[in-house]
């Protein structure tokens, strides 16, 4: 089943965001290699491709895993959360409709 994981950035942790982003990027990487990511990207915190020191208020991934325990535990051990950079991170069922 495919899940929606919502990483909620804290204050001014882009410098940290930015050291983990290689670690992140690599398992993100593997998702896609196995046919299990729909989607992922970071949500710029202001009006803008690149928000530059601006920085990001999150991210979203879309993945498939076996069970939303699975989905809770991949998104628990992201680089992001380790490095601070998620203040919270949520993760629920998602329903792909279109396209």
């Amino acid at each position: 089943m495919w899940y929606v994981i919502e990483g909620y950035d804290g204050a001014d942790v882009l410098a940290q965001r930015l050291a983990a982003r290689p670690q992140h990027l690599a398992r993100l990487t593997a998702l896609r290699d196995g046919g299990r990511l729909l989607l992922a990207g970071p949500c710029p915190a202001i009006d803008a491709e690149d928000p530059g020191p601006a920085g990001f208020s999150g991210s979203v991934v879309i993945a498939e895993f076996e069970s939303l325990q699975d989905a809770r535990a991949w998104a628990d051990a992201d680089p992001y959360v380790a490095a601070g950079v998620y203040q919270r991170v949520e993760v629920r069922p998602f329903r792909k409709v279109l396209p």
